[in-house]
């Protein structure tokens, strides 16, 4: 990753959340003006493949549904506030990797979702009709779950951070993301309960499932390959924003240095540097160290 990241990382999109963030706001104003307008926008792999390219990218601008206009601003700037922190603390390459991958996942799971309909349902498209059909489950690879992923990954980074339930009653948030954890898998096992003739056909679960597997896939890469090396706490972020702050304020500072060894991103530019959540302090070690080190619990380090 490291060597992707060198090579790739300065096309890296800072910001990322709030330009995830104005395109809802774009698509909540075209659903305001033109609703029928999004049925143009949706991601419906059989008319990509018939030439509506633009299908790949606009289905991002059909927001996560709500009525309520207050509540649309508080979950716009939820996102955008847990999303900025995430960026903050796993870089802007890392984030942009993580959420980009969340949504070409998505991308394939409808193609996916397309091969297996055709396999098990194809006397049903032919009686629906191939563009009404999949037109029928494209609403459900939306951003909805994109969003969830970029929760279930705060959750996990922050397990000990608080929110505030209903505005009210303090909750840490690895209970909330062990809860919508739970949900999720229920409502994967359970499919969608609706009782319309799609529902008791089959397909409009499988396009369900399908849907809800690929847009979380990428959190469950990240939760079986780095949880461990990028899990901090709130008191660790501030102080490696602090850290970060005092570098740029003195770029003669070497920006990366191993608190073991003592090599720096300056002298072995090959190695990868991290910040441990278990030492009470500013202490950073490369990748040979960062499981082998003793854990500082005394005062904090700079």
């Amino acid at each position: 990753m490291s060597k992707f990241e060198r090579k790739f990382g300065k096309y890296a999109i800072r910001n990322l959340s709030l330009a995830l963030v104005m395109c809802y706001a774009a698509g909540y104003v075209i659903q305001l003006i033109n609703p029928g307008f999004v049925n143009w926008l949706t991601l419906n792999p059989y008319l990509i493949l018939r030439g509506q390219i633009w299908r790949l990218f606009t289905w991002i601008l059909i927001p996560p549904s709500t009525g309520n206009l207050f509540f649309l601003l508080i979950m716009l700037f939820f996102y955008y506030s847990i999303g900025t922190t995430l960026e903050h603390v796993w870089g802007t390459y890392r984030y942009n990797v993580y959420l980009f991958s969340g949504m070409l996942f998505t991308i394939l799971g409808s193609f996916l979702c397309m091969a297996l309909c055709y396999l098990f349902y194809g006397e049903v498209i032919g009686s629906f009709g191939a563009a009404a059909f999949f037109q029928s489950g494209a609403a459900y690879f939306s951003t909805y779950y994109v969003n969830m992923s970029i929760f279930l990954a705060y959750a996990a980074t922050f397990p000990e951070a608080q929110v505030l339930l209903m505005f009210i009653i303090p909750i840490k948030v690895k209970w909330l993301g062990i809860v919508y954890a739970v949900m999720l898998l229920f409502d994967f096992i359970q499919g969608t309960g609706a009782a319309s003739i799609a529902s008791q056909l089959g397909f409009i679960d499988l396009f369900y499932r399908v849907a809800l597997a690929a847009s979380l896939f990428n959190f469950v890469v990240f939760f079986f390959t780095s949880r461990r090396r990028i899990h901090m706490s709130p008191r660790q972020v501030k102080r490696r924003q602090e850290f970060k702050s005092q570098v740029r304020k003195n770029p003669g500072v070497t920006k990366h240095k191993c608190a073991v060894c003592g090599r720096t991103d300056e002298s072995n530019p090959e190695l990868e540097f991290r910040f441990c959540s278990k030492c009470n302090g500013n202490y950073e070690y490369c990748q040979d160290h960062l499981f082998t080190h003793t854990h500082v619990t005394g005062h904090f380090g700079n």
